[in-house]
């Protein structure tokens, strides 16, 4: 162990626990919402050590004032551990971050958490990833697991992990500002639907697409909006331009003040073909936007099919495209979901009752 670390570690830890938070992202969504969000909530407690990512990431986290190091390998991770002072913990976020992470425990002897946002399966290199990761969390260097839902946490269950490492912590939002909402200027009329996430395979828009041109072509005043960024943006894009619906489903890229997107929605679609606990579906549930997804992952965890959203089995299709057109067809169902839907949030996902959570299991990791 390294001596000043070991003494962090060992001393009378008078200074507050410094959580060190190990990231690499390509850009800003779900994850890093969190992330801010969480860091906000302590402040002065947070440091991220961005181990790759994009300079509009690094700095979103030091606009709001938290602190940031680029550390793009090991040495330099080395060097900011050894020159923090302060009793450490670290939290790895996704795969690099764990392997960093993991790497850090067994050179320094320090505290790691890992944060289980969710697995990607959809190639061979992603099923590697998540084999490693399942593989390192079941090593004593990992000691908990936080899993931001419950089948999450079933499937390290599943690897072998320890059942007292697992802690099922789902994401939670601030309260809303008080803000002034406004429609975005590149809103459609409405009526309008809405994907909102990263254009990759794995979040499904190329299944948005596909029920969007065929809402399309029943309703001519609908019209459809994908928000966000990613690798398959082409393909849609040339697919919707082969329907002749290129200006009616639109593709404006990232946009910020997403709740404002969101209150211009009649229905938010998930067509996600795996999932977390999604920050956009806590979002969209506080700004009063209805909901119909996929119920993968930690969907049906926040929401009740006909109770606070309308959820179709994975990767139906032709199902999520009935529930979205019950939605249109229907404003009293769509406002009674998503006042439910809103009271669900506030009870259950609330980043103060959340935080309090996290701080217990920070103290209790650090002291093992």
């Amino acid at each position: 162990m390294d001596s000043a670390l070991g003494y962090q570690l060992t001393g009378t830890q008078e200074a507050p626990l410094q959580i060190i938070h190990l990231l690499s992202s390509g850009g800003f969504y779900g994850l890093e919402r969190m992330l801010l969000d969480h860091c906000l909530h302590t402040p002065g407690q947070h440091r991220v050590l961005l181990l790759g990512g994009p300079e509009g990431l690094a700095r979103r986290f030091l606009d709001a004032g938290v602190q940031l190091r680029r550390c793009p390998d090991r040495r330099s991770l080395w060097r900011q551990l050894q020159t923090t002072e302060g009793p450490l913990l670290l939290n790895g976020h996704g795969f690099k971050g764990l392997v960093f992470g993991w790497l850090a425990a067994l050179r320094f002897g320090l505290p790691l958490i890992t944060t289980q946002h969710g697995f990607t399966t959809s190639n061979r290199k992603q099923r590697l990833y998540t084999w490693i990761s399942l593989q390192l969390c079941r090593t004593p260097q990992v000691r908990a697991v936080a899993c931001v839902a419950e089948s999450i946490a079933r499937l390290h269950r599943q690897a072998g992990v320890a059942r007292h490492k697992l802690h099922v912590l789902p994401n939670g939002l601030p309260s809303p500002t008080d803000q002034a909402a406004s429609r975005p200027t590149l809103a459609p009329p409405s009526p309008l639907i809405g994907f909102v996430g990263r254009l990759s395979q794995e979040k499904g828009p190329d299944l948005f697409v596909e029920l969007a041109i065929e809402l399309c072509r029943r309703h001519p005043d609908l019209s459809a909006v994908l928000l966000g960024e990613g690798p398959l943006r082409a393909a849609l894009s040339a697919r919707i331009e082969a329907c002749g619906l290129g200006a009616r489903i639109l593709l404006p890229g990232y946009q910020q003040r997403m709740a404002d997107w969101l209150r211009a929605l009649d229905v938010l679609v998930l067509s996600s073909r795996t999932e977390g606990t999604p920050m956009v579906v806590l979002e969209a549930m506080q700004a009063g936007t209805p909901i119909a997804a996929f119920g993968v992952g930690g969907i049906p965890d926040m929401l009740g099919h006909e109770e606070s959203a309308l959820l179709s089995p994975a990767e139906d299709l032709a199902d999520l495209t009935r529930q979205v057109a019950r939605l249109l067809l229907k404003p009293a169902l769509r406002q009674d979901l998503a006042d439910r839907a809103r009271q669900v949030q506030l009870s259950r996902y609330h980043l103060p009752s959340q935080a309090e959570r996290w701080r217990q299991l920070y103290r209790r990791t650090a002291g093992d």
